[in-house]
């Protein structure tokens, strides 16, 4: 009995045992799928401020597609608002309560957004 090479055990979310022989984990990468069209993607625009040292952030979520979407809809939000950000885990974070500029872009690119939150 030969152990597989690519045998990554923490990835495997949900799966506990499998007795089949041929079992083979497919991986799902949700994130490197195909991206929706602006008007199938709801997005919420929410002010945070939890875990950031008291300062405040406009964080925006529910993206659905790949990385490379979502690093530029994240860079265009950058420029339009002339602050800094970032991208990661399917979320776009803007510096600031930057709220009302994100929203009238995105409603402008098309995409469905809405605020969320107070």
């Amino acid at each position: 009995m030969g152990r597989k090479k690519d045998n990554n055990w923490k990835k495997r979310d949900g799966v506990v045992y499998s007795t089949a022989e041929n079992f083979d984990y497919d991986e799902n990468d949700s994130e490197s799928g195909e991206t929706l069209p602006p008007k199938q993607q709801h997005l919420k625009v929410m002010l945070d401020k939890k875990s950031r040292g008291g300062k405040q952030v406009t964080l925006v979520t529910g993206f659905i597609g790949n990385e490379e979407d979502l690093k530029s809809l994240g860079k265009a939000l950058k420029t339009k608002c002339g602050v800094g950000g970032n991208t990661k885990a399917g979320e776009i974070i803007i510096q600031g309560d930057q709220r009302e500029k994100v929203l009238e872009h995105l409603i402008q690119e098309g995409y469905k957004a809405k605020k969320s939150g107070g």
